[in-house]
């Protein structure tokens, strides 16, 4: 009898810590304790402060995951990186290329991290090449701070002595981390005065134009991209593919803007046809 109540007190005690611990997986770090997590060996690029739950190996670079302790300070900034995108303003304009916008729009759309969105002179529809109409989601009056500003070729002559457009040009370059152009576009950089003292490219007509319009620039033929930091000139048409996966590759490293050819199936894109200028060359 007396092994009866003691199997039922040991019974009676067990359940009872299971009921009031719950289960060890579900317990609660306390304030003096500090979670583990799995981080990337350091490699210098956006991925090292991104948590993994499990060891192995990071999927952007490839560097073997490491166990480290985390601070509530530590999570919270991870947490608003994750959640904080980089706003990509792509202009448009009645006679915009196609592929121009088209392009650089599927690399930054299909690539984690990026707020994709058009933006011109007003809300109205535009008209790509006579036959496809496009409305734009911001004017430039409410458009979001753009991280990032892409301008497409085409038709841009109308648009070039735009004044309300050169001065959101010349706006958004004080804060953005990249003007990018593609084809005629660097025409638009010009006339803010941002290619002045810079290597810069554009569509294959358009070189000659561009170099008597932007005496103080040297435009280069045969490139499909000229990096000069912040400024980024693409030459025509497909190659503004080439400038935007640069971009990626630059931001977010060579291991995702390769991800991001490949999902679009893009196999031509050549990295060494482009041209990285250093600072001591312009």
């Amino acid at each position: 009898m007396k092994s009866i109540h003691n199997y039922r007190f040991y019974l009676f005690t067990a359940c009872w810590l299971a009921i009031a611990c719950g289960p060890v997986s579900a317990r609660k770090v306390g304030p003096n304790e500090k979670p583990l997590a799995y981080y990337c060996t350091p490699c210098g690029k956006g991925c090292d402060l991104e948590r993994h739950e499990k060891s192995g190996n990071c999927q952007h670079c490839g560097m073997p995951l490491i166990k480290r302790s985390i601070t509530l300070s530590d999570s919270l900034k991870q947490d608003q990186k994750q959640a904080k995108k980089r706003n990509v303003a792509i202009f448009i304009h009645n006679g915009v290329e196609i592929l121009d916008f088209a392009g650089p729009s599927e690399v930054f759309a299909s690539t984690e991290g990026f707020n994709v969105y058009t933006v011109s002179l007003s809300k109205e529809p535009i008209i790509s090449q006579g036959f496809i109409k496009i409305t734009p989601t911001y004017s430039l009056t409410d458009c979001p701070k753009p991280d990032i500003v892409v301008l497409p070729g085409g038709e841009t002559g109308p648009f070039i002595e735009n004044k309300p457009l050169i001065e959101w040009i010349k706006s958004s370059s004080t804060h953005a981390e990249v003007m990018l152009s593609v084809c005629t576009g660097a025409g638009l950089l010009a006339k803010a005065g941002l290619l002045d003292g810079k290597q810069a490219t554009t569509f294959h007509s358009y070189i000659e134009p561009l170099q008597r319009a932007t005496p103080n620039a040297r435009i280069l033929s045969d490139t499909r991209f000229v990096d000069n930091g912040q400024i980024i000139t693409t030459a025509g048409v497909s190659a503004g593919i080439d400038g935007a996966l640069h971009v990626v590759a630059k931001l977010k490293g060579n291991v995702i803007a390769t991800q991001t050819a490949r999902y679009m199936e893009y196999d031509k894109w050549k990295p060494e046809e482009g041209l990285i200028v250093k600072q001591s060359d312009n």
